[in-house]
């Protein structure tokens, strides 16, 4: 038996369920995917800043569970979140500042 904190026995941990996570990212990508759809091109640039700024709490998040004690694939699924923020980021910069420059004279 494996002891708590509190010295008292805990039962075997429990299993991760790991088809309910997938199909909560799954669902949570379509939903995302119909929301900005629907969003007026007027309003590119403020959602783009604040993506970025929810983008950069989620690689805080990643860099905690890529780099943590974890078994190997939640670790390569943290590196994977990882990549996948950090390109959201910079592509955000990057067409922010393409935008810009459209409104800049000559």
């Amino acid at each position: 038996m494996i002891q708590g904190l509190d010295g008292a026995p805990q039962g075997p941990p429990l299993p991760v369920d790991y088809w309910s996570m997938l199909f909560v990212f799954v669902l949570a990508t379509f939903i995302g995917l119909g929301v900005i759809r629907r969003v007026s091109r007027l309003l590119y640039t403020p959602l783009m800043s604040l993506t970025n700024a929810i983008s950069a709490i989620a690689v805080v998040g990643s860099i905690v569970v890529a780099g943590a004690d974890y078994p190997r694939v939640i670790r390569i699924l943290g590196a994977v979140a990882l990549f996948a923020s950090m390109t959201n980021i910079v592509s955000g910069f990057l067409i922010t500042d393409r935008m810009l420059k459209m409104f800049k004279k000559q």
